[in-house]
């Protein structure tokens, strides 16, 4: 006889859970104000006006912009275990086009390929 598999959420995708049924405009709010307020530069990088990763406080948490703003435009109530991926290699990007999700691995490969060849700013 097989056991049940017992999925657990860890407190983050508990989190965005929440906000998604109780916040969700309020938090899309909060991500056009941050959009808003941040620069566009010349890589096509939407750039906060921070010296490293901004982070915001929004409804009793913090978190980093960048991954606020990936999972509220996604709605994706993403877990520690997933890593929100720049694809442009800037930490102060929040440009939702330039995110994207994966794994520490994915995060890794990202760095060392950036290494290697650099950015390929013609496919974002």
């Amino acid at each position: 006889m097989s056991r049940p598999i017992i999925r657990v959420r860890d407190i983050h995708e508990a989190w965005y859970e929440d906000i998604f049924e109780h916040h969700l405009e309020e938090a899309l709010k909060k991500v056009n104000s941050l959009l808003r307020e941040a620069e566009l530069n010349e890589d096509g990088c939407v750039v906060t006006g921070t010296v490293q990763p901004r982070k915001l406080r929004f409804n009793g948490r913090q978190d980093r912009a960048y991954r606020f703003v990936y999972c509220v435009r996604n709605r994706l109530a993403a877990n520690r275990d997933q890593v929100v991926r720049h694809r442009c290699h800037n930490r102060r990007c929040i440009n939702p086009e330039h995110l994207t999700i994966g794994d520490r691995r994915d995060n890794l490969y990202d760095e060392l390929d950036r290494r290697a060849n650099g950015v390929d700013w013609a496919v974002l």
